[in-house]
């Protein structure tokens, strides 16, 4: 019979196990990849006292149950190693048709996670009180509800790709975020008939906002999205059959510059009834339209124009209602 083997304690060694000259265990396994793994540790088990000077750290029994049960699992002893930066990035590279605001958005997150600890962290080692965590650091940087809420999504999303590649059992993002913060994002109200009334006799003989007048009104008229507007072209106004087509809109951003997108998804392609205040009002604004500045993508006949003959986009619009909403409160206020 072969002699059991012992540490310096006279302790036997189960198999895979062994002990170093400077007392340091060490578990050798396979791997599911067919690969020859070591682990280490300063204690057999988790009474042991570590060495003087050495870094405390699970016992070798410890890692050996956690190494076997993955091993029975399935679990990629690897995979399961990776930071959540790099699920994050793993999960985009396979989705990766989507529109510049979703790359954007992406990438912000990536930015995010990149600045935080949690990004930097392995998989395994993410827990639900981690994630809860992080939800409360991100409340705290200022980021409004919604956006978390996106974002924890988009992180669910992820974990749960390693679920499927078998390198975690459980998701840590699997929570309701209301369970760790309030929802304190505010429903958007439509202007009633009679405010939409007063806010465009204010504009009417505003010496800033009434040249803005006409975008409100057709805005109001057609419930198009901003985007949408800024990408109105002659041939998408059929007058005859006082119809719009939307089948694009018009974005911005600084490393492409102006440039025409698809709408987000399928239902954005449609034909919006223009009632006959919003045909009066698209009439005045192409009868009073500056020659246009620039060719986008070999357009040059967009209705929303600024008076240099530049195209209007989401951001342009912004500002000015931020600054037209401040001083219409202001005024009845006062």
């Amino acid at each position: 019979m072969s002699k059991k083997r012992k540490d310096n304690k006279n302790r036997i060694l189960l198999t895979g196990e062994s002990q170093r000259s400077d007392g340091r265990y060490a578990f050798k396994y396979t791997d599911n990849l067919g690969k020859v793994q070591f682990v280490y540790s300063w204690k057999l088990v988790a009474t042991d006292k570590v060495p003087a000077g050495k870094k405390d750290d699970l016992s070798l029994r410890e890692k050996e149950k956690d190494i076997l049960r993955d091993l029975d699992d399935g679990i990629d002893s690897v995979g399961k190693k990776m930071t959540v930066c790099q699920l994050y990035a793993k999960r985009t590279e396979q989705r990766g048709n989507v529109v510049d605001s979703t790359k954007n958005g992406r990438d912000r997150l990536m930015r995010l996670l990149s600045e935080d600890p949690l990004g930097n962290r392995s998989i395994d080692s993410v827990k639900s009180s981690d994630a809860r965590a992080w939800v409360l650091r991100m409340k705290e940087r200022g980021i409004a509800y919604k956006t978390i809420c996106n974002d924890k999504r988009s992180l669910k999303a992820a974990f749960y790709t390693a679920i499927e590649d078998d390198c975690i059992r459980k998701n840590p993002f699997n929570f309701k975020l209301d369970d760790v913060i309030a929802d304190d994002s505010e429903d958007k109200t439509p202007l009633t008939p009679q405010q939409q009334v007063n806010l465009l006799n204010f504009m009417e003989y505003d010496n800033i906002y009434s040249k803005y007048r006409d975008a409100v009104i057709t805005l109001l008229e057609t419930g198009l999205r901003v985007s949408e507007l800024c990408g109105l072209t002659d041939k998408d106004l059929d007058f005859e059959n006082h119809l719009i087509n939307i089948d694009h809109q018009l974005l911005y951003n600084t490393k492409r510059g102006y440039y025409f997108a698809d709408p987000k998804t399928d239902a954005g392609f449609r034909k919006v009834p223009m009632s006959s205040k919003a045909e009066e009002d698209l009439k005045r604004t192409l009868a009073k339209r500056p020659t246009q500045a620039i060719a986008i993508d070999g357009c040059t006949n967009l209705v929303f124009l600024n008076t240099k003959g530049m195209p209007m986009t989401c951001g342009s619009y912004d500002s000015v209602f931020v600054g037209l909403v401040k001083k219409y409160n202001k005024r009845n206020i006062d």
